[in-house]
């Protein structure tokens, strides 16, 4: 996620005034929002979704079209990144940082944008995520939370129980191995999504990204303690399967795990339903931790972000309400077993029975820790995080030295903010 929820609250194609939202006296505007794709395949791409909305929304808006590009995650921020250094940003942009935007003041206020119903039904925890100095830039977009997946079937064979700490994970691994089983554990360290699976494994730790006064902490003990751990009894075992842990991303390791080539790996809620059409019987617990079931876990959000040049605001606005409507912010965590990031919309997945697989992860948000998203140097401090991390359990990597190595850079880019 990177980043934890989906968004959204009811205010259809009619705004109430908060800040904005207001229809009326738009002459043929065009709006570009360029998008993350949350699909697994061509045939659930988040492009059909844009496509879908952006049609009803048109319908109704005349005078407005959305122009929507959809990029995966591997491209999405750097295209942004580079349009905006061309001089030539998006209305808007659904990413997975804002916060350096922000800190150049070129992107609108949420207060400046949404009604405020809409403002007011993001959930707590992630309206606060998207703050800088108390005001808020970054508006949640999607959410979800990480436990630990199992294969059932797998297990049975294994005569293992799923674990609770970090020797019953590599002993767990260890049998599985013993089975012939691919990917024991896999291990996704790839510049894709790195950032996740190494938060989730420091939290599990005691540790995480930055400290108790918020400062970054990339190479505590704690931290230095966990990738040694996983070097050692994991990696050094032969236990994360034929791909080396910084080659492997998510996306191929939810594929493998789809495919029954996986024993157990990290997830989040769009992995339950690419396993179920898969028919692998999964089970889920809460992630394993150095002593015992961790008490922290990942949540991970992504952010809209709205862009000033273009002096497009009440336009903006309005498009957004729509977009944060409860149908649509239903409609969007549906389709990609994802968590609302509206209070209406959780309430009502909370106590639908068709949302039923993803009640456990909901339970997970309200403990969870978020990536520090609202510090101006995550962005760079997280695409360095993707690219060199994967190193810490490398055959002859120093995880005190890559991590060292990290914090130093992270240091810089914090003094610089």
């Amino acid at each position: 996620m990177a980043g934890t929820v989906a968004v959204v609250s009811a205010l259809g194609m009619t705004a109430v005034l908060g800040g904005c939202g207001v229809t009326g006296g738009s002459a043929d505007v065009t709006l570009k929002l360029v998008a993350a794709d949350y699909g697994d395949s061509a045939a659930n791409s988040s492009k059909k979704y844009w496509d879908k909305l952006v049609r009803e929304y048109e319908a109704e808006h005349p005078d407005v079209k959305i122009d929507v590009s959809v990029y995966s995650w591997n491209d999405v921020d750097r295209k942004v990144r580079e349009t905006v250094a061309a001089g030539d940003p998006p209305d808007m942009a659904q990413i997975g940082a804002y916060a350096d935007y922000a800190a150049r003041n070129q992107l609108y206020k949420a207060d400046d944008l949404l009604s405020i119903q809409v403002q007011a039904d993001f959930v707590g925890q992630l309206a606060s995520a998207g703050q800088v100095k108390g005001v808020q830039y970054g508006m949640p977009f999607a959410a979800s939370t990480r436990v630990l997946f199992y294969n059932k079937t797998l297990f049975a064979k294994a005569g293992i129980t799923p674990p609770e700490t970090w020797d019953e994970l590599a002993d767990g691994a260890e049998a599985l191995k013993a089975q012939g089983v691919e990917y024991p554990y896999a291990l996704p360290l790839g510049p894709e999504e790195a950032q996740a699976e190494s938060l989730q494994w420091m939290l599990s730790g005691g540790g995480g990204y930055t400290d108790t006064v918020g400062s970054y902490g990339i190479d505590s003990q704690e931290n230095i303690d966990t990738f040694s751990w996983l070097k050692d009894e994991l990696v050094g075992k032969d236990l994360t399967g034929p791909v080396a842990p910084g080659e492997l991303n998510r996306a191929e390791a939810f594929a493998a795990f789809a495919r029954g080539e996986v024993g157990m790996l990290n997830g989040h809620p769009s992995l339950a339903k690419i396993a179920g059409k898969q028919g692998v019987e999964y089970g889920m617990v809460p992630t394993p931790g150095k002593e015992g079931t961790t008490t922290s876990t990942l949540g991970v959000a992504d952010w809209m972000t709205a862009f000033r040049a273009n002096g497009h605001r009440e336009q903006v606005g309005d498009f957004l309400d729509f977009v944060y409507s409860e149908k649509n912010v239903l409609a969007f965590s549906r389709e990609y077993d994802l968590l609302p990031v509206t209070s209406s919309a959780s309430a009502t997945m909370a106590s639908s029975g068709r949302d039923r697989h993803l009640r456990t992860f909901l339970a997970e948000l309200p403990a969870s820790d978020l990536y520090p998203a609202d510090k101006t140097s995550w962005a760079d401090v997280s695409a360095q995080v993707k690219q060199r991390i994967g190193a810490t359990v490398a055959p002859g990597g120093s995880p005190s030295g890559v991590l060292g190595r990290l914090q130093a850079t992270a240091s810089r880019a914090e003094s610089a903010e």
